[in-house]
């Protein structure tokens, strides 16, 4: 994939990437009081999960060496909408170092034509509304403000 930065491989995540996805979570604002790149087992058994089911696709970005971003793409079956598969996107970053060359619109580009190919007929995805930018983003990429996401921290 070609970005003004230079070519950016994506790939399915692999174990030996956590560590450097936790940092790629915590390099925001919000990330930053969210994300601990300093404990890494609740993240490696998070990716362990994520990584045996077939729903599930965690992507890394490599520019390089370096892994400038990543995103988790699901497939959710579901009945309404006539029984349409749905494609939740989560996670989407890219690093502070490549903001603003493509990457991003690359990222959503490629989930929108995987969850396609894995037979979804709607791709959707939530954004902290703190995330202003990121929203403006997800709008001039013809992504439609439409529902009101909510949240309810279960504190485990």
């Amino acid at each position: 994939m070609d970005t003004t930065a230079g070519v950016v491989h994506l790939h399915r995540a692999t174990a030996d990437d956590v560590p450097a996805l936790v940092r790629l979570l915590a390099d925001d604002a919000l990330g930053a009081d969210r994300e601990d790149p300093s404990a890494l087992a609740p993240y490696q058994e998070a990716f362990a999960e994520l990584d045996a089911d077939p729903r599930q696709l965690l992507v890394a970005a490599r520019h390089g060496q370096d892994l400038v971003g990543t995103l988790q793409l699901t497939i959710i079956p579901g009945l309404s909408r006539h029984a349409v598969r749905r494609a939740q996107i989560e996670g989407v970053r890219v690093a502070s170092s490549m903001r603003g060359c493509g990457l991003g619109t690359l990222l959503l580009r490629w989930a929108a034509d995987e969850a396609r190919r894995r037979g979804a007929g709607l791709l959707q995805l939530t954004s902290d509304l703190q995330r202003t930018d990121a929203i403006r983003f997800y709008q001039s990429l013809g992504m439609t403000h439409s529902h009101a996401g909510m949240k309810l921290d279960l504190d485990l």
